[in-house]
């Protein structure tokens, strides 16, 4: 059991018999009566997102879950398919539950994937991850302003705002919660 004033972003409740992750959580504290957090939560089974209301000092039931390093095989349209690195058992997670996921998933690197009640739910993906650009457009020089950006895609087909001296085939560094190009990383 978690306390309502205890749950973060990222916390994994129980709502309603099937696991959800906190997606955002906003506290409010009002002049009158006790204050509680207003929680986003997507449901890990099926995508849905519902909107609860938790008191501060509420009792919330958690999820127990485990963490397992399994390698990233294939998506069959479905499913995406991973192999545990220790047993090579295989798991299928739906498509249609992490869609946002595709741009993140590259064949055969170990990503950490989140079990509930020995059933694969989650795929965790890293805070910051290297991707290759693919698709730029060149700009022509002095025909910029101070900070000036522009669209590329990467090898997994995510489209990112970059500074306009990143070119076609370099490596960049992404910050997978936001989109947003952090750095160029050097091979």
């Amino acid at each position: 059991m978690i306390r309502g004033g205890d749950i973060a972003k990222g916390t994994i409740l129980v709502i309603n018999s099937h696991p959800h992750v906190v997606v955002d959580r906003e506290f409010v504290s009002p002049g009158k009566g006790s204050a509680f957090a207003r929680v986003k939560a997507k449901n890990l089974r099926n995508g849905n997102v519902v909107t609860q209301t938790i008191k501060t000092q509420e009792d919330v039931e958690d999820a127990q879950v485990d963490l397992i390093d399994c390698q990233y095989q294939y998506n069959d349209g479905e499913n995406y398919v991973f192999m545990n690195n220790e047993s090579f058992e295989q798991y299928l997670i739906p498509v249609s539950a992490h869609e946002e996921s595709k741009f993140y998933l590259k064949e055969g690197e170990t990503n950490s994937i989140l079990f509930y009640e020995g059933e694969a739910i989650d795929i965790k993906i890293p805070y910051k991850m290297v991707f290759t650009v693919v698709v730029s457009e060149n700009y022509i020089k002095g025909d910029t302003v101070s900070g000036a950006t522009k669209p590329v895609v990467t090898d997994t087909g995510l489209t990112v705002r970059v500074p306009l001296f990143i070119k076609q085939g370099e490596k960049i560094l992404v910050n997978t919660e936001t989109n947003d190009y952090v750095e160029r990383v050097n091979s």
